[in-house]
């Protein structure tokens, strides 16, 4: 049996998780191009070794951060994203969408 360590309820077996994709710098949300945003929603990395991942433990609906080595998926460790995110990102409906 697999286990994780989420950050807000411990140790969990695997199969209470649902995987979120990578950790990736959003596009500024004011001035990007539906070509760019394309990319960030639907595109991930591909690369060998360590990723940063977003993670749901689903009983719970809290989401957090893992770093797991995507070739021996060994989790590496897990932690809230408070510890990276520190700003909220405001979206604003322009007068054009509404």
């Amino acid at each position: 049996m697999k286990i994780m360590n989420c950050p807000l309820n411990g140790p969990r077996n695997i199969s209470e998780f649902v995987y979120g994709g990578q950790v990736k710098a959003m596009p500024d949300v004011h001035d990007v191009s539906d070509k760019d945003w394309a990319r960030y929603v639907f595109y991930e990395e591909n690369d060998t070794g360590i990723v940063t991942e977003w993670w749901l433990h689903s009983p719970s609906s809290y989401w957090f951060i893992a770093e797991r080595h995507n070739v021996t998926d060994e989790i590496i460790r897990t932690y809230p994203p408070e510890e990276i995110f520190k700003d909220r990102v405001e979206f604003s409906v322009s007068e054009r969408d509404a």
